[in-house]
């Protein structure tokens, strides 16, 4: 990292920051073009879940290249100034890679999507068999992970 005095190499303050995120930016790999994704999304403090519809490109893309990058961003504000060029931003962010996998058993889809609704919701929820059936859900565990906010 260019700025080494904006990074964030505490681990419990770049979870505050995935846990403060309503949304996840996943990267993927489509025949060697970029493609990414804004995804709801859980996090356990190891790896990332997503849900989604049984086929997709999403999909489709993780079978083909398993390797995937993530972004989550917190503007908190806007900051003014006079002239534009002295602009700027008070922001937080996380970025990483990681090695996705699409779950299969009903016991994984249950725990992805039980992360996911964490997120969100202090809520315990239960999930019908049917639902869980026709969901799709990916485990992407973190390999690489850094963060970075503006100065404070």
């Amino acid at each position: 990292m260019r700025r080494t005095e904006r990074e964030v190499t505490d681990r419990a303050q770049i979870d505050d920051i995935i846990r403060r995120c309503q949304v996840c930016h996943l990267g993927l790999v489509d025949e060697g073009v970029p493609y990414v994704v804004p995804l709801s999304f859980g996090y356990d403090g190891q790896a990332l879940y997503f849900h989604c519809a049984p086929q997709g490109r999403k999909l489709d893309l993780i079978r083909r290249q398993s390797r995937v990058a993530f972004e989550f961003s917190i503007m908190e504000r806007l900051l003014e100034a006079p002239e534009a060029c002295h602009w700027g931003v008070r922001y937080q962010s996380v970025m990483g890679t990681g090695t996705a996998q699409i779950i299969e058993d009903a016991a994984g889809k249950r725990q992805a999507l039980t992360a996911v609704m964490a997120q969100y919701s202090q809520r315990a929820f239960a999930f019908p068999d049917a639902a869980v059936e026709r969901t799709a859900a990916i485990r992407v565990s973190i390999e690489t992970i850094t963060g970075k906010q503006s100065a404070r």
